[in-house]
């Protein structure tokens, strides 16, 4: 929250953020700065409805009013009328609701831009399951994204392996591999190849099974 407080806003630029970090005294300053802003509405947020726009409910829009808030503090900080759009999302069949200070464009182009937003939280969620980043060598700002980029950088290689190769074995085996020979001068496709012949075949009954406890199996 104080950080949204120090972005300095551009004007025609779009920020998006989550129902956690509204608020209209920010919000009014991007509109103040010919800035427009996309949150999701909380359950709490009390509105007014002005105008009921029509609206194309197959799209998964539900509504797109044109509303104004009502609550002293909330209206006193954000004086105009607001955008306020329903949502169905057809994946996870969540309603949502969003406001926005643009009015000139369309309702699912707004909803569209809060689904990039998502995609980007997707990318760190994505950082944090497979990059297993669990601590770091520096703490300044240039040494974090330094080892950040490096894991990143690891990994699509190790992707870029898996296609060319054609491995069938998951990322995450393969990394686990990886660093297990890292410095065996054997090459990359029978090093994987054998492991993958190793960890796929059948099990004997009466023979112990040296990677029970191998990670990805």
């Amino acid at each position: 929250m104080n950080v949204l407080d120090e972005i300095l806003p551009e004007a025609g630029a779009f920020y998006v953020v989550d129902r956690g970090y509204i608020d209209f005294g920010c919000f009014y300053v991007f509109t103040l700065s010919s800035a427009f802003f996309v949150v999701r509405s909380k359950k709490t947020v009390r509105l007014q409805r002005r105008y009921s726009h029509p609206v194309d409910r197959s799209t998964g829009i539900r509504s797109d009013q044109t509303v104004i808030l009502t609550a002293f503090e909330s209206a006193k900080a954000y004086p105009d009328a607001l955008c306020r759009i329903g949502y169905r999302d057809p994946i996870t069949d969540k309603r949502l609701s969003f406001l926005t200070n643009n009015f000139a464009l369309p309702a699912l182009t707004i909803a569209e831009i809060y689904r990039c937003r998502w995609q980007v939280e997707l990318f760190f969620r994505w950082i944090k399951q497979h990059l297993r980043i669990k601590s770091f060598f520096g703490t300044s700002e240039n040494a974090v994204k330094s080892q950040i980029w490096i894991a990143i950088s690891v990994y699509v290689l190790v992707a870029i392996i898996k296609k060319r190769l054609e491995i069938k074995a998951d990322l995450y085996t393969i990394l686990q591999i990886l660093s297990l020979t890292l410095f065996e001068k054997t090459f990359l496709f029978q090093l994987l190849t054998e492991q993958e012949s190793i960890t796929g075949a059948p099990d004997m009954p009466n023979q112990l099974n040296l990677f029970d406890n191998f990670p990805g199996q």
